[in-house]
C-alpha cells in the first residue's frame, strides 16, 4: 500500500466516484498548480467500494461550481496546521454561470455575447439546467 503523509495547509478532496479523480484534476486545473498535489485512485473505501481522492498542499481557490457540477458528492476538507478545520459536502449547484452553454441555438446566448449567463437546475438526477435567457433544458455534460 502506498503511505502519503498529511498536508499541513490546503485541500483534501475526498469521496471522489472512482475513475472520476482525472476528470476533477483536468476540470479545476491542477496541473498548473506549482505545490504539490497528488491524485489517488481506486483507493478502498467501506462506504464506497473504491474511491478517488485529490490533496492539494497550498492556497487554491476551489471552483466550487465546477467541483459540485463534476463530483457533486465529494467531501472538501480545509487543512490548516495539519488538521481539518472546515469540511463541506459538495452538492449539486442550484445556480451556474460560465460553465454550461445552451444548446438552444436560437439562444441569444449562442449569437451574442451575454455576461453573466446563468442556468438554474431542474433535475438533480440528470443533471439538466434552465437557460435564463429562453428556458431551454441544457443537460451538463461532463468536462
Amino acid at each position: 500500500m502506498i503511505n502519503v503523509s498529511k498536508i499541513k495547509k490546503g485541500i483534501v478532496l475526498d469521496h471522489i466516484v472512482a475513475g472520476d479523480g482525472i476528470k476533477l484534476f483536468n476540470a479545476l486545473k491542477l496541473n498548473e498548480v506549482e505545490d504539490p498535489v497528488v491524485l489517488m485512485q481506486g483507493i478502498r473505501s467501506t462506504s464506497m467500494g473504491k474511491k478517488d481522492l485529490i490533496k492539494i498542499e497550498t492556497d487554491f481557490k476551489l471552483d466550487f461550481t465546477v467541483l459540485g457540477l463534476i463530483a457533486p458528492h465529494t467531501t472538501v476538507n480545509i487543512i490548516e496546521d495539519g488538521a481539518r478545520v472546515d469540511k463541506i459536502r459538495m452538492e449539486l449547484p442550484e445556480e451556474v454561470e460560465g460553465v454550461i452553454h445552451c444548446k438552444n441555438p436560437r439562444c441569444i446566448t449562442n449569437d451574442q455575447k451575454v455576461e453573466e449567463h446563468k442556468f438554474y437546475l431542474v433535475d438533480r438526477e440528470t443533471k439538466e439546467y434552465r437557460c435564463e435567457y429562453c428556458d431551454s433544458i441544457t443537460q451538463f455534460e461532463e468536462i
